[in-house]
């Protein structure tokens, strides 16, 4: 373990890494930061922000600064998103929740996936129309991430894009489709 680590807590898991920092920083403050990061409103190896190691190994700027090198820049963001995932603000915070929206048309699919299993899990409604056009992108991965998070929380509005999805041509998005018509029917009280 380096000193790094052991400043963030040194945990072992991403979640436990978040949660270390949100009882070191505190939540709303470890949110805003992964808000921030994920929008591109601060860097990654800012000096007077946190360690990047908050949210991944102990190498993580080294590694993101060989990926940025590599033209994959988005890794922060992706962690930054991760971060969210495990520490969501309680009491909402307009700027975090106005990142993750944009981070649904991010180019990089793999924050975009990531995105929408933060608005899933937190049940973000805010998402929920940037999500549709999410539910028709190129990479199956966030076709199925957006469609289990318009499960979560869409509304009649957004019951065709889930529909559509149960005939994808990815195994796993008409899967995640399947349990999305059954959570929006079990939340809307109805039958689709």
């Amino acid at each position: 373990m380096t000193r790094e680590d052991d400043a963030v807590g040194g945990g072992d898991t991403p979640a436990r890494r978040v949660r270390a920092l949100a009882d070191r920083i505190g939540a709303a403050e470890t949110a805003a930061w992964c808000g921030e990061l994920l929008a591109g409103h601060v860097s990654y190896d800012d000096p007077d922000l946190p360690p990047l190691s908050s949210l991944g190994r102990g190498s993580s700027v080294a590694t993101a600064d060989r990926l940025e090198a590599a033209g994959a820049d988005y890794w922060p963001r992706v962690w930054a998103a991760r971060g969210l995932l495990h520490c969501w603000p309680a009491h909402g915070q307009p700027a975090v929740t106005a990142a993750l929206v944009g981070a649904l048309t991010d180019p990089a699919w793999r924050v975009r996936e990531m995105a929408a299993k933060v608005a899933a899990r937190h049940e973000v409604g805010e998402t929920a129309g940037a999500l549709l056009p999410c539910t028709s992108d190129p990479v199956p991965r966030v076709r199925a991430a957006a469609v289990r998070a318009l499960g979560a929380v869409g509304e009649g509005e957004h019951v065709d894009a889930v529909l559509a999805a149960l005939t994808d041509d990815d195994l796993d998005v008409r899967k995640a489709a399947e349990r999305a018509v059954a959570r929006l029917e079990d939340r809307l009280d109805r039958t689709l």
